[in-house]
C-alpha cells in the first residue's frame, strides 16, 4: 500500500511523440493468431466457429481478416485449419482477396445496405448447409461480447442478429450444442488476450496518438475555448476513434447530448475529456481553474477528498503490477488503497484493451485469471464521490516479462526507445516505483493536472 505523500507540483510534461508510424501486422503474426484461436477451438471440442462483424463489434472478426466490413455486416466462418469462409454484402465482397487469412467468398446481399440490388441471392439456411454446418456437433457464435452473468447460461445467449442465430438454429442437427464463443477469443486464455512484439508495436501507434491528442487537448484549455475547438484536438491523423470523442465542460448530457458543442468553457467549470483509438484510450477530468481558491465553495477540497487519493491508487496500481498475478490481488491492491465503500468505484480497476476499447478484463473480485505476458491493459478506475466532481488519468500500458521485454528491443529499437523514455518521466519525474513488468504504451500514464490552467504542475509523488 502506498504511504508516500502526494503533492501537486510545477514539473514539466511528458514527452510526446508527434512522428510515429503504424506498424502492420506481419504474416507471422496472422499464423499465430490463427493457430491460437484454432488450439482454443480444439480445446473446447468446438468443430466450427461462426464469426460475426458490424462497424461497431468487429475486433473478432478483424483479428483474422485485418478488416471490418464497416457498413455492413459480416461473418467469419472457421472450420478447419484449412477451411475459412467469407460471408459478405454488396460492398464488401472485393476485400475478401485482401484478407489475411485465406479464405472462400460467398455472396450473401442481404449484409447489403436497405434496397441495394438483391443479386445471387441465397438464404443463410443453404450457405451454412453447403458449408457443412449442420454435420457439426459444437459450434461457437462469436459477436463481440462474452456475457458473464450468473442469473442464466451465458453459454446460451447470443449477441449477432437474430435472423443470423435463427438461420443456424434451423440448420444444425438435433443434439449439436450450439455456443456463444467469445471466450475462446476474450475471455481468460483467450486467443486475443496476449501479444506478441508486433502485436505491442501494432497497437501502440494507437496510444500514442490518443495521448499526444489528449496533451495537446490539455494545452488548449482556456476560459472561453469551444467544447468542440478542445474536441478537434482530441482526433488526429484520420484514424477511426473506438470511443465517442468527450470535450464537456460544465454541465453534462443537456438535451441528452454526448457529442461536443459550441459551449464555452468557464473559469470554475469540470471539465471531462476522452479519445481512443485501436490500442488505447486516454482520458481526464479536472476542474478548469488554476487553483483551488477557484474551486466551488463545496469542493475546495477536492484535491483531498478525491484527486490525491485516485492518483494515489494509479501509483499503486503501476508499482504493485506484475505478470502472473491473479486478478484478485490486484483488484484487492486497489480496494486496499482506494476503498469501494468511501470512492464508490464499481467497475473493474483496469481492462485489457485492443481493437476496442474495452475487450474484456481479468481483474474482478475473486477472480483466478493471471494477468500474463503481452497483456495490454488500461488503467480505468472510476470514482464517484457525492457532492464532488470525478477524476481520470486513464491510459495504456502493457505488461511484459524479460522474454518479451527483450523480444521488443531487438525487434522494435525505435519502440523500445519511447518505451523507456516513458518509463524515465514515471520513475525520474513522478517518482513512482513502476513494476518492471510495465511497459507504458501511452506518454502520459499517471500524467494528471487536476486544474486544467495551470498546465506546468500535475500530481506526484513526493
Amino acid at each position: 500500500m502506498l504511504n508516500r505523500k502526494i503533492t501537486l507540483e510545477r514539473i514539466p510534461e511528458p514527452q510526446a511523440f508527434e512522428s510515429v508510424a503504424p506498424i502492420f501486422l506481419n504474416a507471422e503474426t496472422i499464423t499465430e493468431r490463427k493457430q491460437k484461436l484454432l488450439q482454443r477451438m480444439s480445446e473446447e471440442n468446438v468443430e466450427a466457429l461462426v464469426i460475426y462483424a458490424d462497424k461497431e463489434h468487429a475486433g473478432n472478426f478483424e483479428y483474422l481478416t485485418g478488416f471490418i466490413p464497416r457498413f455492413e455486416e459480416g461473418l467469419l466462418v472457421v472450420e478447419n485449419p484449412e477451411k475459412f469462409t467469407l460471408i459478405l454484402g454488396n460492398e464488401n465482397l472485393k476485400l475478401c482477396a485482401h484478407s489475411r487469412v485465406s479464405a472462400n467468398l460467398i455472396h450473401y446481399p442481404q449484409f447489403s445496405l436497405p434496397n441495394q440490388p438483391m443479386e445471387n441471392e441465397k438464404t443463410l439456411e443453404s450457405i451454412f448447409l453447403d458449408l457443412d454446418i449442420g454435420k457439426k456437433k459444437r459450434i461457437g457464435v462469436i459477436g463481440w461480447k462474452m456475457f458473464t452473468t450468473k442469473q442464466s447460461n451465458p453459454s446460451t445467449l447470443f449477441d449477432v442478429p437474430y435472423f443470423i442465430v435463427d438461420a443456424l438454429k434451423n440448420t444444425i442437427p438435433v443434439g449439436c450444442d450450439l455456443v456463444n464463443g467469445a471466450y475462446l477469443m476474450i475471455g481468460d486464455n483467450g486467443a486475443r488476450t496476449t501479444n506478441n512484439a508486433n502485436e505491442i508495436a501494432h497497437y501502440e501507434y494507437g496510444a500514442n496518438l490518443s495521448s499526444r491528442c489528449m496533451l495537446r487537448a490539455m494545452n488548449a484549455i482556456d476560459p472561453g475555448c469551444k467544447e468542440t475547438e478542445i474536441g478537434n484536438l482530441l482526433n488526429a491523423d484520420g484514424q477511426y476513434n473506438s470511443v465517442v470523442t468527450i470535450a464537456a465542460a460544465g454541465q453534462r448530457f443537456e438535451f441528452a447530448n454526448i457529442y461536443p458543442t459550441h459551449k464555452e468553457v468557464q473559469l470554475g467549470d469540470p471539465m471531462s475529456l476522452t479519445t481512443g483509438f485501436k490500442g488505447g484510450l486516454s482520458s481526464r477530468t479536472g476542474f478548469v481553474v488554476e487553483q483551488a481558491e477557484q474551486l466551488p465553495d463545496t469542493q475546495r477540497d477536492y484535491l483531498e477528498v478525491v484527486a490525491k487519493p485516485y492518483f494515489a491508487a494509479v501509483v499503486s496500481w503501476l508499482e504493485d503490477i506484475k505478470v502472473g498475478m491473479a486478478g484478485n490481488e490486484l483488484y484487492q491492491i486497489i480496494e486496499a488503497v482506494f476503498p469501494k465503500s468511501k470512492y464508490h468505484w464499481h467497475l473493474n480497476p483496469g481492462h485489457l484493451t485492443s481493437d476496442e476499447e474495452w475487450m474484456s478484463s481479468p481483474i474482478y473480485a475473486d477472480s483466478s485469471e493471471k494477468l500474463k505476458s503481452g497483456m495490454i491493459l488500461q488503467i480505468d478506475i472510476i470514482p464517484s464521490v457525492l457532492g464532488y466532481a470525478g477524476v481520470s488519468a486513464e491510459e495504456c500500458v502493457a505488461i511484459a516479462d524479460e522474454n518479451l521485454q527483450h523480444e521488443i528491443q531487438k525487434s522494435y529499437p525505435e519502440l523500445w526507445e519511447r518505451i523507456s523514455v516513458r518509463r524515465n518521466y514515471l520513475t525520474t519525474v513522478l517518482n513512482i516505483n513502476l513494476s518492471a513488468d510495465v511497459l507504458p504504451l501511452s506518454n502520459t500514464v499517471a500524467y494528471l493536472r487536476p486544474f486544467y490552467l495551470a498546465k506546468e504542475k500535475a500530481l506526484k509523488v513526493e
